[in-house]
């Protein structure tokens, strides 16, 4: 099964759900999305293969996340500030042959495995 993970491996959740993939026998393409950071096409596809918009998948616990007014924004505001600033989206993501899901809780993996 060809898999990706995009991942912060500072994040115990992205860790554990890469934990979970090799468990599971596979071994997944990691993108340590805060080098290679998304463009606003792969956000858009992704958000959207995973069932979610942009506000869903915000980090809003980060204080950029206010900084920025983001509660209020528009999506495409909010799409935006993730392409300029990769830490506001939430990981993990993981995309198999299967699908696409936000790997919070860890169980979501499981749908695509």
């Amino acid at each position: 099964m060809d898999a990706t993970i995009y991942h912060n491996p500072k994040c115990t959740t992205s860790r554990k759900a890469l934990q979970k993939l090799r468990e599971a026998g596979v071994e997944p393409t990691i993108v340590k999305y805060l080098d290679q950071p998304y463009t606003r096409e792969q956000l858009s596809t992704m958000f959207a293969d995973a069932g979610v918009t942009a506000h869903q998948a915000a980090r809003k616990r980060e204080s950029l996340y206010k900084e920025l007014g983001l509660a209020d924004a528009s999506e495409d505001a909010v799409l935006d500030a993730m392409v300029a600033h990769p830490v506001l989206v939430e990981r993990p993501f993981v995309v198999t042959d299967k699908g696409t899901r936000l790997g919070r809780p860890l169980e979501t993996i499981d749908e695509i495995l």
